[in-house]
């Protein structure tokens, strides 16, 4: 085969041919690539709403979990980040609690909640009574239900939270809660399919009394962190629009009846009274016009006296059946907030009636008679001993 040797033009229309080529797919590739940065992110306006959102929802969370462990309760303000399920497992070395819930209303997707073992285990014993001491052991089963019936009242006001937030019902599933060893080779995908990417990290610090220091995290997935942003952009846009129209109705008053022009009215008898009192001075002052009122006096019905038995109890029968409720108090007392932030299963009220005194019977919160307390069968009742004139 013989050789075959190509021109200064032939070899110079190659080479353009290169050039241009690669010049088309480098103007494609950021085409191709802006869309995934704007899903795979959140804004500044977006992580402080979340932020927010966040604050408020754990702030009610916080509240709930002091009534079942009977502890002060702090979760600092939140600080929000995107993450990487790599990232996770670096902070989290040793076994952790992953409590997954769901939302069935109002709003689609799922949350994670990330709680240390140790942790976990001071809240359950709290919640059984104990003093958050009894920590030894492995985490059972026990444990998990009592910290996934925790979560569940927490994330249930949470929710509460944010469907005033959201002006919309929104409900949870109940939560599942499963130890996860991070030090092992654990796919992020196995436990949520959103923590396969790029996720809204949530961090709290959170203290129970002095028994917890430590922090908690919330995972959510990138969509539905926009979803709530957008949900609270719209329903605070609806309010300063609909404050707006109601200052505006305020400050502007109702275009009040223009009077319709009336024909003048000659009154030669007050000029001419005006002009004999007041010589010199004309004209004389306009007096109003005055239109003809037609008034009457009222007719009543005269009173009779002596209304017969037989009318009055017929006017009784028409209220026989006006159902009243009867109240039956045994004492009263007064007690400050703090006492009540002190009442627990076991609390012991004093109240201002000795023992054996006659109870205080009321109708439709009427104090009306005293009795005493009874036995009825299997049911409690009251003998009247007195009627309160």
């Amino acid at each position: 085969m013989g050789d075959t040797m190509l021109s200064q033009d032939e070899i110079n229309a190659l080479l353009n041919k290169a050039q241009s080529d690669q010049g088309s797919s480098d103007t494609q590739a950021p085409a191709d690539s802006s869309p995934a940065d704007n899903t795979n992110t959140l804004t500044e306006e977006e992580i402080d709403t979340i932020g927010e959102v966040g604050n408020i929802s754990m702030g009610t969370a916080a509240t709930t979990l002091f009534s079942l462990v009977n502890k002060k309760v702090e979760i600092s303000t939140p600080v929000v980040s995107m993450a990487t399920w790599d990232n996770i497992v670096a902070v989290y070395e040793r076994p952790c609690v992953m409590v997954k819930i769901s939302y069935t209303k109002g709003l689609h997707g799922s949350n994670i909640l990330i709680l240390k073992e140790n942790d976990v285990k001071i809240i359950t014993d709290l919640m059984m009574g104990g003093d958050g001491t009894n920590t030894d052991g492995e985490i059972t089963e026990l444990h998990l239900s009592a910290i996934s019936e925790a979560m569940n009242q927490m994330m249930g006001s949470a929710s509460t939270s944010l469907s005033s937030m959201l002006n919309m019902t929104v409900d949870i599933s109940p939560p599942q809660s499963d130890l996860i060893d991070l030090t092992q080779q654990i796919n992020g995908g196995d436990i949520d399919d959103f923590l396969n990417g790029t996720f809204v990290k949530i961090e709290f610090k959170m203290l129970i009394g002095d028994l917890v220091d430590s922090k908690i995290m919330q995972l959510y997935p990138i969509s539905l962190a926009k979803d709530m942003c957008n949900l609270v952009t719209s329903n605070m846009e609806k309010d300063s629009s609909s404050t707006v129209e109601d200052t505006s109705s305020y400050s502007q008053p109702a275009p009040q009846p223009q009077p319709q022009p009336q024909a003048p009215v000659q009154q030669p008898q007050n000029g001419e009274q005006y002009m004999q009192q007041n010589q010199g001075s004309y004209p004389p002052p306009q007096q109003p016009v005055q239109n003809p009122v037609n008034v009457q006096g009222a007719q009543f019905t005269p009173f009779v006296q002596g209304i017969t038995p037989a009318m009055s109890n017929e006017n009784i029968d028409l209220i026989m059946d006006v159902p009243l409720e009867v109240t039956v108090e045994l004492g009263r007392t007064h007690k400050t907030i703090h006492d009540i932030l002190e009442f627990a299963p076991g609390t012991i009220i004093e109240l201002n009636k000795i023992a054996g005194e006659p109870v205080d019977i009321l109708v439709n919160g009427k104090y009306v008679a005293k009795g005493e307390v009874v036995v009825i069968e299997e049911s409690f009742g009251v003998r009247i001993t007195e009627i309160i004139k």
